[in-house]
């Protein structure tokens, strides 16, 4: 018998398990259990003492015979610990395969940011559909989902308030969780996730035979299938999400009762948006409709739980878009399905008509997911799900009960596999060893795993006989795994928890290994574990805590710690391998535009009460005067009406974008900023105040290129894609000497510190930022007018009118800009506008006195 042990070295090969943790998994397939056992025993030394950090191994037994045996060993190589090895027997068939696609609710600030700086296909992926939904969102999806929250919101391992963790919040969310959980973020980046991460399960051999989606779930099982490319996909969602946006906010309940019970209760303005099993559905409707029916419930003890959720998604609430839905998708090509999937509206198999119908995507906006029958559809051996938690995972499992199939902790074999792929945004464990562990559950299933081979191979001799054939091996280690022991008996406190779980969960008396979100447990059981456990073992368990200890020994040894009982000894982990704290890869993050873990901007209270994140905050006061007391972008009869679109066109930290939004109601923005440092100022500042806007990492010009682009930290406005100190300079002294003549205290204080002061205020960063003409944009973001352009770009404003194609000059009511005096440039761009039908009034504010920057105001006749 000859074993084949493949280690990865040199570049990553593009199917291989390529991880930054020190993770090595093995899959092991033998004719026999003692052949196995040999195998996994030989591999489990031979793991540990194997050169390089990325190992993937397959050991199959040559010959005619089959193998019906297999088992998985995943192994810590920096502990040198078994963190799980798993077996299983029998006819060794490829089962048939079922993806399940979650929607909105699961999804959480750094959702699979473990696999996107580990795995080289799934970065791949998400890099490619933030390259694609860059145009239509106006800002990269990578920063929004990889944010970092500010400190006060936990890391893993933290401990959290229980109303917080319920969706029931005192604190509220941070800004970057606002930033995601707008209908326009959070929609794109659960797609792109669950987009990538289907890609590299089918990369690993992992194909679905059948998909099911839940709710926009459905819309990456119909891109997988083919029906509409990756990039008509993506811009669907996209601009459904800012339709989506454009609505009424509501609410969403999750409810522990049936259809039937439920529909009675809901009155004219609730709907029932989702059926997920026999006592299990999802109301939406207004906040306030929501909020009534939550406290009707309270009172009748019945358990449920607030959906993370911005809209009233599958209710009647969404019918005032379902038109314009309708309208996008006939815009785009539709296929046929290749590959089956089940529609949340009918809960069957798809049809090509329903998936090629333009009016079908509206009607699944409207109406109820009915994610239960759709479960009842499938007939799969195996559901995998594909996106950030374990909801459907949990849906399934209960379901499969409710079908008459037994669950026990203890099988390794279950008629039906059902396996999630990445964690739950409670949990602590990392996202490549929740998938590592996945990958091994569908290889003990039965599954064919392919992308095994990497660049280079040794063959070591076979367990058997590990000496003859140790050649040129590294030292074998001693032994990692403890010998097999007889099971101990349960603990008092793991059979008191046990009893909960079965009556919870409706399941065989769980082993010690068994996990309560395996067996079917979610976050609605969770809470009624806790209340339980409150009740009958006196001790307050946070919901973080469920999720970390989902096994049962954890559980109670948690429960013990709590109470101060504490567990026997060893009793806990007798019998098992010892638990590891897995930690998040030490590998850099690659944000594409600016560090979103670097410092935070502090905040400044404006004088008319706003609150702004800021770069500097004497440059801020600068920009407030300018801007909301000198009003200077509003004079000469431009004006901001309610319902405006405006572009601000070099928008630094947004001052700008926050007047247009509370000039007038209903206004909506574009706003264009190159430097990645004030972009990610400008993000804040958007989200903290709930602006209507869609944010550009890029500068504007008559071209698209990449340029590099000057960024002076301690004076920003003075940021330019062509520096010129020596002006720059000068024109900052003439402002500082027209604030000095004009009362400014703090700037007469700086006599005598001048030439040092702009010595530091002059330090300079260099970006390579990207530039785009302006017409490119006004048709991808399908703009059809502009009531005003606001333009502050430090030299390059006549760049940017050059970027407008003469059949776009009609969309244009009133620009303003600042021109910088050089060559005439005022003169030639007065001249431009009036040839395109504008009034024009150039002047020089008094505090630009002595300086070339000159203020253009631009007002089409009629307007």
């Amino acid at each position: 018998m000859t074993t084949a042990l493949h280690e990865t070295n040199g570049s990553p090969q593009p199917n291989s398990l390529q991880i930054s943790e020190p993770l090595r998994l093995a899959l092991v397939a033998e004719g026999s259990s003692a052949e196995l056992t040999a195998s996994m025993d030989g591999l489990t030394r031979t793991l540990a003492a194997a050169p390089g950090s990325d190992v993937v191994i397959r050991v199959q037994t040559p010959g005619a015979r089959p193998a019906s045996h297999r088992g998985t060993l995943l192994l810590d190589a920096a502990t040198k610990t078994v963190v799980a090895r798993e077996t299983a027997a029998g006819a060794m068939t490829p089962p048939a395969v079922a993806f399940l696609l979650p929607g909105l609710g699961d999804h959480y600030l750094g959702m699979a940011r473990d696999l996107y700086n580990a795995l080289p296909i799934f970065r791949e992926q998400v890099d490619r559909c933030a390259a694609l939904l860059t145009p239509e969102l106006g800002v990269d999806i990578r920063t929004v989902m990889h944010a970092k929250a500010r400190a006060s919101a936990a890391a893993p391992g933290a401990e959290l308030d229980l109303r917080r963790m319920l969706g029931r919040r005192g604190e509220g969310p941070s800004e970057e969780e606002r930033r995601l959980n707008q209908a326009r973020h959070a929609q794109p980046a659960l797609f792109v996730v669950e987009y990538a991460l289907a890609e590299q399960w089918r990369a690993w051999g992992v194909l679905p035979d059948v998909m099911l989606g839940y709710s926009l779930g459905e819309y990456v099982a119909a891109c997988l299938a083919g029906v509409l490319s990756l990039e008509d996909s993506l811009a669907l969602v996209a601009r459904r999400a800012e339709l989506i946006e454009s609505l009424p906010a509501g609410a969403m309940l999750a409810v522990m009762l049936s259809e039937e019970e439920l529909t009675p209760q809901l009155g004219a303005h609730l709907s029932v948006s989702a059926v997920n099993g026999p006592d299990f559905c999802v109301v939406a409707g207004p906040v306030e409709e929501v909020q009534r029916l939550e406290a009707r419930l309270l009172d009748r003890r019945v358990t449920l739980r607030r959906v993370q959720s911005s809209h009233a998604f599958h209710s009647r609430m969404m019918e005032p878009i379902a038109e314009r839905v309708t309208r996008i998708v006939a815009g785009f090509t539709r296929r046929p399905p290749r590959t089956p999937y089940v529609s949340n509206v009918t809960g069957a198999l798809i049809t090509a008509a329903e998936a090629t119908d333009p009016a079908y995507w509206a009607i699944h906006l409207c109406r109820p997911v009915r994610f239960a029958d759709g479960l009842r559809a499938l007939g799969s051996e195996v559901l995998l799900e594909v996106g950030p938690g374990q909801t459907l995972s949990s849906l399934a499992t209960l379901a499969r009960k409710g079908a008459g199939a037994p669950s026990s902790g203890g099988s390794s074999t279950p008629a039906r596999t059902i396996v999630a792929s990445m964690r739950h945004a409670y949990e602590s464990e990392s996202d490549v060893s929740v998938l590592l562990k996945a990958v091994g559950r569908l290889w003990l299933s039965g599954a064919a795993i392919e992308g095994e081979q990497p660049a280079t191979s040794a063959e070591p001799a076979a367990p058997a006989d590990a000496e003859a054939g140790r050649g040129s091996m590294a030292p074998v280690v001693e032994e990692i795994s403890p010998p097999a022991e007889p099971e101990a008996p349960l603990t008092d406190t793991e059979r008191e928890v046990a009893a909960l779980w079965q009556t919870l969960l409706r399941c065989e008396p769980p082993t010690r290994d068994a996990n309560f979100f395996r067996l079917g447990g979610n976050s609605l059981l969770a809470t009624r574990l806790i209340d339980r456990v409150s009740r009958s073992l006196r001790v307050k368990l946070p919901l973080r805590r469920v999720y970390q200890t989902s096994t049962l020994a954890d559980m109670a040894a948690a429960i013990d710690g709590l109470r101060g009982a504490g567990a026997r000894p060893g009793a806990a982990t007798q019998g098992r391998a010892a638990p590891v704290t897995t930690s998040a890869p030490t590998a850099a993050a690659r944000p594409a535009a600016a560090a979103p873990d670097a410092p935070r901007a502090p905040l400044f209270r404006l004088p008319n009460g706003l609150s702004v994140a800021h770069q500097n905050e004497a440059e801020t006061r600068h920009f407030y005067d300018d801007i909301f007391a000198h009003r200077s972008y509003v004079k000469h009869g431009i004006r901001i009406r309610d319902g405006a679109c405006v572009l601000d066109v070099g928008g630094n930290i947004g001052l700008f974008t926050l007047f247009a939004h509370t000039e007038a109601k209903d206004v909506r923005v574009f706003t264009f900023e190159p430097a990645p440092p004030l972009f990610e100022i400008l993000s804040r500042n958007v989200a903290l105040h709930g602006v209507r806007a869609t944010l550009f990492n890029l500068g504007l010009s008559d071209r698209e290129r990449d340029a590099p682009f000057t960024f002076y930290p301690r004076s920003a406005g003075m940021s330019s894609f062509y520096p010129d100190e020596a002006e720059e300079r000068h024109n900052l002294k003439a402002i500082m000497d027209n604030q000095r003549r004009g009362g400014a205290a703090e700037v007469a204080q700086m006599d005598g510190y001048t030439e040092e002061l702009l010595d530091v205020r002059f330090e300079a960063v260099t970006f390579t930022a990207k530039l785009r003409r302006l017409s490119d944009v006004l048709r991808e973001q399908r703009i059809e007018r502009v009531d005003l352009m606001k333009i502050d770009v430090q030299k390059c404003e006549l760049e940017v009118i050059e970027g407008i194609d003469d059949a776009d000059w009609p969309k244009f009511s009133q620009i303003v800009l600042e021109a910088h005096d050089a060559d005439g440039r005022v003169a030639k761009l007065s001249s431009l506008f009036e040839r395109h039908g504008f009034k024009v009034i150039a002047e020089q504010d008094e505090l630009y006195v002595g300086t070339n920057i000159r203020n253009i105001y631009a007002l089409r006749e009629g307007v």
